[in-house]
């Protein structure tokens, strides 16, 4: 076809039927043969057929319009930033514009007169506006799964969140790390639960004890910081750190440097003398970091309960960690592997740049948006998921080239 608009009667003459069984076809509705049907959503589809969205709103009596649900955090986050702007310009390539919803703002039943609707990015079964979204008559796409009790969605696109973890800890452990250490994020989304179980699951596998340490779901520089630094103090073993709220690599980086410790490579000396220095700390500390292993605790949504600092009980009074007396414990030049769940502008930026796993968040955004417009144009099946794609991107931090 040329660049004009493609309509009804161009796809009826491809398939050869009539204008009204396209519409039909396309709608759902009427008597139509299964392969009927099939045959001119495929010819639509080949000829590039764009339903009418004014028409199509006065038959539906829509809105014209759809709903972005981000957690309470996204508006310091550059991976929702992104994510959104990928969402809205999808979105109006179907005629729709997107309404961004107070993240506190509980749901009602007028969501339903106000959007055709709703994306909701990430959902925690602990925040009180999900179930109400899920439950406002409106087709619904989450970004994640939603792990709670409420109605479930209309379709969702979803990472392998448990395989971009995989890949970090072995990349960690090809570069030499001989003990890894998640920074996890806390809370009970389908991101949080699946990173803190694959801690688990990979430590138990390779028999490689996984510290955790659990920090806020979007935890902040210094937040990062003062976890790492209670981690390296706690236990100067560790020789690979992975951090997974966005934008927490920086404060990581600061606590490697304030502790002495060289990112980016790992000296045989270095790790055997980080080994010896742990090890000198006595029984107190083993019990401590034993506490947070994930090579042998259990796993799941209750893998880490505790906030920034807590999870190896050591975040006052231990040398080296906030509020304790004493130097820094790490060895001095033993070297420490970084590496991020989340890649953006923090990690790129650092430096040494850090490695991190690319979720492509525009595209996601994109792809929440597109199952969202196919869904009400169905094109696509109610209950539908689709997958996202990831890659890692192996940077300076990991001795990798940048």
């Amino acid at each position: 076809m040329t660049s004009r608009t493609v309509t009804l009667l161009d796809v009826a003459r491809a398939a050869g039927v009539s204008k009204s069984t396209v519409s039909d076809a396309l709608q759902g509705s009427g008597r139509v043969a299964e392969a009927t049907r099939d045959r001119v959503r495929a010819v639509a589809e080949e000829l590039g057929y764009r339903p009418n969205s004014a028409a199509r709103r006065l038959r539906r009596a829509s809105t014209g319009a759809v709903g972005l649900h981000l957690p309470a955090t996204a508006t310091r986050l550059d991976y929702y930033m992104n994510l959104a702007f990928g969402a809205v310009e999808r979105a109006q390539e179907d005629g729709l514009d997107m309404v961004l919803l107070a993240p506190s703002g509980a749901a009602d039943g007028r969501i339903a007169s106000r959007v055709d609707g709703l994306l909701v990015i990430d959902p925690e079964p602990g925040d009180s506006a999900v179930p109400g979204l899920l439950d406002a008559g409106v087709p619904v796409v989450t970004g994640e799964r939603y792990l709670g009790p409420a109605t479930g969605p209309s379709g969702a696109v979803v990472c392998d969140n448990a395989a971009s973890l995989t890949a970090l800890l072995d990349h960690v452990t090809e570069r030499g790390a001989r003990r890894p250490a998640l920074l996890a994020p806390s809370g009970s989304s389908a991101w949080a639960t699946a990173l803190r179980a694959t801690a688990g699951s990979w430590g138990r596998a390779h028999g490689v004890a996984v510290t955790l340490r659990t920090v806020p779901f979007a935890a902040t520089p210094a937040e990062a910081e003062a976890a790492t630094r209670a981690l390296l103090a706690a236990d100067p073993a560790v020789d690979a750190v992975i951090c997974a709220p966005d934008g927490s690599a920086p404060g990581v980086l600061r606590a490697a440097a304030a502790l002495g410790r060289k990112v980016g490579a790992i000296s045989a000396s270095g790790a055997s003398s980080a080994h010896e220095a742990s090890e000198a700390r006595g029984a107190s500390s083993a019990s401590s970091a034993s506490e947070t292993s994930c090579g042998s605790s259990r796993n799941g949504r209750n893998g880490g309960t505790g906030r920034a600092g807590e999870g190896g009980r050591s975040e006052g009074g231990g040398p080296g960690s906030p509020g304790g007396t004493g130097a820094a414990t790490g060895p001095a030049g033993a070297g420490l592997l970084v590496a991020s769940c989340v890649d953006g502008t923090a990690t790129r930026g650092a430096e040494p740049p850090v490695t991190a796993v690319d979720l492509h968040p525009t595209a996601y955004g994109r792809a929440c948006a597109e199952l969202l417009c196919d869904i009400l144009a169905d094109r696509a099946a109610p209950d539908t998921v689709r997958r996202h794609s990831w890659s890692l991107e192996t940077r300076a931090s990991t001795g990798s080239p940048g």
